[in-house]
């Protein structure tokens, strides 16, 4: 693999990738790589650190086979000096700050530098986000830190400070669409998934194994004309957009059997010491969890289109634009909900019980 193709993996982040492919030339100790799920900060992380290992810094160029090798094993994920660390629950532990610094210590392997990619940085807790700083304020000198987020909270801009920053919008629609049709799938399709998707090529994919997107679609899209004001109404389209949500995580259950069953075999084999089954787990719940959490942004997203629409044709037939201005806000506040985890049949029952039909 050449250098070109490499950073070719990471789909319409032109402006992130500009930005790493200088601070090749003077690496710093640790980066910061900003963005949502989906949008390409893995994979950067990936290509990053296969430069890194190849050689376009300033370490100079190694053999031409060898750097080749270094950016295909790095960008597929299985370089043994690209270490991943991600915490198993919803919280980066003093435990998984522990791995990090101790990884940093060891050295490379087989390339000059390692690279640490800390996924889920944000989460990090008090304990942990302060032993993680020391390690970052007192690096190996082989090792380089990449740091994911997908926001900088108040209480670790202390850490973030210390690194350098990249930011990764979500994808446009028009980026996810032209990956899909690459991949094989029509255009129409594709634009559809890719509105489906809000910016995360990973979402587009999973949503292409899923035939009822659109049934899910229009099931949103009916909501405001089903709305009477009163609650037995409301708690029918709760339970009816539930049940479909639930069912859109066939297509990732299918998956996770499929990793599962990989394992098993691996354990059947070779025993159950170190075949990652905790791990695999646990990223397969968290998966699960941000699913739900994008089908919900989703059919948010939908319903707000609903009545933005609505408030634009702005005749005397339709809902009046305040109302409809109105409504918008109330679903984006609920939108914004979404991160204290809420439950989601009363955060929805208490949005449609204040929206007008439209």
């Amino acid at each position: 693999m050449n250098d070109e193709a490499l950073w070719a993996t990471v789909l319409g982040q032109e402006a992130a990738i500009s930005l790493l492919r200088a601070a090749l030339a003077a690496p710093v100790h640790a980066f910061l790589f900003v963005g949502p799920p989906g949008a390409g900060r893995a994979e950067a992380a990936r290509a990053f650190a296969g430069a890194l290992f190849a050689g376009n810094g300033s370490d100079g160029e190694p053999d031409v086979e060898v750097a080749a090798r270094h950016r295909r094993l790095a960008a597929a994920g299985q370089h043994p000096d690209l270490v991943r660390v991600e915490p198993d629950g919803r919280s980066l532990l003093v435990a998984d700050t522990e791995r990090i610094t101790t990884e940093g210590w060891r050295s490379p392997v087989e390339a000059r530098r390692k690279v640490i990619v800390v996924d889920r940085f944000d989460t990090a807790e008090p304990e942990a986000a302060a032993s993680l700083l020391k390690t970052i304020e007192e690096p190996p000198a082989t090792t380089t830190f990449v740091l994911l987020a997908e926001e900088v909270p108040t209480e670790h801009v202390t850490i973030a400070s210390r690194c350098f920053r990249v930011d990764f919008p979500p994808l446009a629609d028009e980026v996810v669409a032209a990956a899909m049709v690459a991949e094989g799938m029509d255009a129409d399709r594709a634009a559809v998934l890719a509105e489906a998707a809000a910016g995360s090529i990973e979402r587009a994919r999973l949503l292409a194994e899923d035939p009822a997107l659109h049934g899910r679609r229009n099931a949103w899209n009916s909501v405001p004309s089903r709305l009477d004001g009163s609650g037995a109404a409301v708690a029918v389209i709760v339970e009816e957009l539930r049940a479909m949500i639930d069912g859109a995580q066939a297509p990732l259950v299918a998956r996770h059997a499929d990793e599962i069953a990989v394992v098993a075999e691996r354990e059947e084999a070779f025993g159950s010491r170190g075949s990652g089954r905790s791990e695999l787990v646990g990223r397969q719940k968290r998966e699960m969890r941000r699913l739900r959490d994008d089908e919900l942004r989703f059919g948010l997203a939908t319903l707000s289109r609903v009545y933005r629409d609505s408030a634009l044709a702005a005749s005397e037939a339709d809902l009046p634009v305040e109302s409809a201005v109105d409504a918008t806000a109330r679903i984006t506040s609920a939108t914004g909900d979404l991160v204290r985890n809420p439950n989601e049949t009363l955060l929805l029952q208490a949005l449609f019980l204040d929206l007008p039909t439209a």
